[in-house]
């Protein structure tokens, strides 16, 4: 589904006396017919502007962009039906595959092959039996508190709750021209209650050497807001939501000693809408135990 947004100059005034003026705003619009008066609507919701008397717009341009839930807009926080189609968000396990760039990839060989077992069954009966070998951070997985500290919940004792069935927000960041993701970068979303997933761009780089060099993060002002917002989970579509430059891991750990998981590697955020998708990502329930891949995926709700 093509979605539109539109960049405009604004010059509005106040029955109170004052004015506001814009240069090149952006909003989510529902289509590529938006009226200008549709447009001005918008703009005044999104900006929740009181006693408004006139606003003027000028350098009208609508053009075809995934939304970023501009407040008030098409893509805003409403109700989410039942129904809708599936959206898988991770990437799929290959044997010697690179997941973080230094670690080895994983080592997939049969522990009974279908012609040996065709020796303990029936005639025209076969299985196959495979083992794996391979590090727990591996393709797309979650981060629980014991990855990060001794004594922290591990992944069996991950509450459902906080890895399945959530309300997705997805934060556009496609094409920003700077790697860090702040306080200021999220101030706009609403959070509470949400799995908060950072839409990079950066899975356009996996199983490649760019894919671990100057990618995006969460900084440790961004974590800290999102923790103090109440968010669930927090995802990204990078190498890590840490800066990887040092040895620091703010986002680490600030997000896993406030108990929210962290979803690493995802794939394909933006086939997912701004707010309305739903997201499932538990791992295996196993005992001291930090981190597991997921088969992460979303229900977005029919149109």
């Amino acid at each position: 589904m093509i979605e539109y947004r539109a960049s405009f100059d604004a010059d509005v005034t106040f029955l109170n006396g004052g004015g506001l003026q814009v240069q090149g705003f952006r909003l989510d619009v529902p289509g590529p017919g938006t009226s200008v008066e549709e447009l001005s609507a918008l703009f005044v919701a999104h900006l929740g502007l009181l006693m408004v008397d006139q606003v003027r717009l000028s350098n009208v341009e609508v053009f075809a962009e995934a939304h970023k839930g501009s407040r008030g807009g098409p893509a805003a926080v409403g109700a989410v039906p039942s129904g809708g189609r599936l959206v898988d968000l991770s990437h799929p396990i290959e044997a010697g595959m690179t997941t973080y760039p230094g670690l080895p990839g994983p080592e997939i060989f049969p522990h009974l092959t279908r012609e040996e077992s065709r020796t303990r069954y029936a005639e025209g009966t076969e299985f196959t039996i495979d083992r794996i070998s391979m590090l727990s951070n591996t393709g797309t997985y979650v981060d629980s508190p014991f990855h990060r500290y001794e004594g922290g919940v591990d992944l069996a004792g991950l509450p459902l709750e906080s890895l399945a069935d959530l309300p997705v927000v997805v934060v556009r960041l496609d094409g920003a021209t700077g790697r860090a993701i702040t306080a200021w970068t999220l101030a706009a979303y609403d959070v509470a209650g949400r799995a908060v997933l950072l839409h990079t761009g950066w899975d356009r780089h996996w199983r490649t050497d760019a894919y671990g060099v100057d990618a995006p993060y969460l900084t440790g002002d961004g974590a800290r807001h999102l923790v103090d917002k109440g968010a669930k989970l927090v995802g990204i579509d990078s190498v890590n939501i840490d800066c990887t430059d040092g040895g620091d891991r703010p986002a680490h750990s600030i997000l896993l000693a406030a108990g929210v998981p962290v979803l690493e590697h995802l794939t394909n955020l933006g086939d997912l809408p701004v707010h309305g998708a739903r997201l499932h990502a538990a791992p295996a329930p196993v005992r001291d135990f930090g981190t597991f891949p997921v088969r992460a995926y979303a229900v977005v709700p029919d149109a």
